[in-house]
């Protein structure tokens, strides 16, 4: 019995599609291959790269930035400047000042009526400047040479009231230098009036008490408390007064008595001062006493033979 031809003709389709179908369905890709190429491209680009460090290591001092060109391609920049790692960075030194002018007060205390210690201390190099261009010249009131105001020490500054034997008013500078080389000390009492030098006394002494007591007043501080003994009796008021003087190492404390009213001084380096505000007439010099850590009496100016307890 032969067979139907509809059913011949699907046999045949069938057979054509399942022959064919390679070419309609895509073949797995070859993975072993494309893995094998990439492994070799990967190798080829790590040599290219090693080439390159290689390149740079033998280069000489400089380095070398690489970039890519717009091109895709490798370039060379221009030299970048070499840093050694052996060499620190290089530090600024800061520049150390030197001070200079003279030492300041033991305490600010001793500073009064404003005067600052720039001001001070321009006023004592304005009394030297005097004194040497007064010594060049030859005359005969300046003091010895008094060397550079940078070696003293300010221990006084205040306000200074004119008189009749010098107008004018003012402020004192007063500074004190021990000697390295000899065993003395210098003390200068200086006077400024409208910017300018208008007065300078100075005197040496030994180190040494001369009045043979642990408390010394100065010989040339009456400058500092008194007016003019033309004015005797007639007094510019109020008057601002000082008083210094020498103390030995077993003095831990004096006090002056002036006018009624009694001043704590300040201890400085060997050295009283003492200062205040006179407010009436007054006959009789400063009163000073010292004391010891006991706190007993071991100075007093009353038993002072060398001290001038009246006032001219």
């Amino acid at each position: 019995m032969g067979s139907e031809p509809g059913k011949d003709f699907e046999a045949q389709v069938r057979e054509l599609m399942a022959e064919d179908a390679y070419t309609i369905r895509p073949s797995a890709a070859p993975y072993p291959t494309i893995r094998r190429r990439g492994a070799m491209e990967r190798r080829r680009r790590v040599a290219a790269a090693g080439a390159v460090l290689v390149a740079l290591a033998a280069a000489p001092v400089g380095a070398y930035a690489l970039g890519g060109s717009g091109e895709g391609g490798t370039r060379l920049a221009a030299p970048l400047p070499s840093v050694s790692a052996s060499q620190p960075s290089a530090t600024p030194t800061p520049v150390q000042s030197t001070p200079v002018g003279p030492a300041g007060p033991a305490t600010p205390g001793q500073l009064l009526d404003g005067i600052t210690l720039a001001q001070a201390s321009d006023g004592l190099e304005k009394c030297f400047d005097w004194n040497r261009e007064s010594r060049q010249g030859g005359s005969a009131a300046a003091p010895s040479d008094l060397g550079d105001s940078a070696d003293y020490r300010i221990i006084l500054a205040l306000n200074s009231t004119g008189d009749s034997n010098s107008p004018g008013d003012g402020f004192f500078v007063v500074a004190v230098k021990q000697q390295t080389e000899q065993p003395q000390l210098t003390q200068v009492i200086c006077n400024i009036k409208d910017g300018e030098a208008s007065g300078l006394q100075s005197g040496t002494g030994g180190l040494e008490l001369d009045n043979g007591g642990p408390v010394m007043p100065d010989i040339n501080g009456g400058k500092l408390y008194q007016q003019s003994f033309i004015d005797k009796g007639n007094w510019k008021l109020p008057f601002r007064w000082g008083s210094i003087g020498r103390i030995e190492s077993n003095v831990t404390r004096v006090t002056v008595s002036y006018g009624g009213d009694t001043s704590e001084a300040a201890l400085d380096h060997g050295w009283f001062v003492a200062s205040g505000t006179l407010n009436q007439q007054v006959t009789q010099a400063p009163h000073v006493k010292g004391y010891d850590s006991t706190g007993a009496v071991v100075y007093d100016s009353d038993d002072d033979s060398e001290y001038e307890k009246t006032l001219p």
